[in-house]
């Protein structure tokens, strides 16, 4: 039921939020709040705990299929078309969120947002219904949390540099660069420690990256 709940959290925060918000503002932007997430523009909806919140307050249980849910609120389920991957959803799935799973992914977004917060104070973290992760972006370095995927089913938080030449394998552990699990992860503190590591170890990276492209060509190593 906990990887249920994942996909139909992602479902919703794809084709009840973002999918309205993008055709009505442009932006797929969501951002995370107390008990769930929601839209960064209009229609302001958004999920509070096994509830979805219309624009006029109304709180609306997360049940029926996805289109019904989507139409009691006021909006029309709709996926973004502006990139590949999707929650592996349909309109007229059903939709099944368990109370705690609910409760454990809301929690984690908010330990997240306070750890990258803590860790780019100039950043706004932003949830991405794409691949459902909350992140930050800095010098090319990717920062976020994510509700979990096909790489790892658990939660987690992860470092990925745009540029994966000359990762140190004792750190970079996942096809993307680094990930480390909401178990090894339980404090904003935590995550914000994690962050500042990556940051050292992909400017590491990328000076050792730089002397190899400053090798000339047949030098000899002597």
């Amino acid at each position: 039921m906990h990887t249920r709940t994942r996909i139909c959290l992602h479902g919703i925060a794809e084709g009840v939020l973002a999918g309205p918000q993008h055709a009505r503002t442009g932006t797929i932007r969501l951002r995370v709040l107390q008990g769930g997430f929601g839209t960064v523009a209009e229609p302001l909806v958004r999920v509070s705990g096994t509830d979805l919140v219309a624009q006029d307050g109304r709180r609306l249980p997360l049940r029926g299929t996805f289109a019904e849910l989507a139409e009691a609120a006021g909006v029309t389920f709709t996926v973004p078309d502006i990139y590949p991957d999707h929650a592996p959803v349909a309109p007229d799935d059903p939709v099944e969120v368990e109370v705690g799973e609910a409760a454990r992914l809301a929690a984690w977004w908010e330990r997240g947002r306070q750890g990258l917060v803590a860790f780019a104070p100039g950043q706004q973290p932003v949830l991405w219904p794409e691949h459902f992760d909350l992140a930050v972006e800095v010098a090319e370095v990717t920062y976020g949390v994510s509700a979990g995927d096909s790489t790892c089913e658990q939660p987690y938080a992860y470092v990925a540099p745009w540029a994966r030449d000359h990762l140190d394998a004792a750190f970079w552990n996942a096809p993307f660069g680094a990930l480390r699990t909401i178990e090894e992860m339980p404090t904003p503190d935590a995550l914000a420690h994690f962050f500042r590591l990556g940051r050292e170890q992909a400017a590491t990276a990328g000076r050792d990256e730089a002397a190899v492209r400053r090798e000339p060509a047949g030098a000899d190593p002597a």
